[in-house]
């Protein structure tokens, strides 16, 4: 994986907490801590979005009266693929 280089500019408080952490928590050096809080944020992001299209989803469940076991497969279906598709997409920028 190429990596790139960026500035980031923290105020002093805000980096010695960061310093902090860094040593209490075994981490090698700020650079593995920030990338790791970044990944964090990143997957709670997409968990987020993902239970939003789930709900919207069980928006669709609420119009129908009855749903038969056949359309409830065929909806958990399509929904799974749709959020193997954004997760994927997301995961590959």
């Amino acid at each position: 994986m190429v990596t790139e280089m960026i500035t980031v500019k923290l105020e002093r408080q805000f980096l010695h907490q960061i310093d902090d952490i860094v040593k209490k928590s075994g981490y090698q050096n700020r650079t593995e801590f920030i990338r790791n809080a970044l990944r964090e944020k990143i997957d709670e992001t997409k968990l987020k979005q993902a239970m939003i299209d789930i709900d919207q989803f069980r928006g669709i469940f609420k119009k129908k009266k009855q749903t038969t076991d056949k359309e409830l497969h065929e909806i958990r279906e399509k929904v799974f693929w749709e959020m193997h598709k954004k997760l994927k997409s997301k995961s590959q920028v």
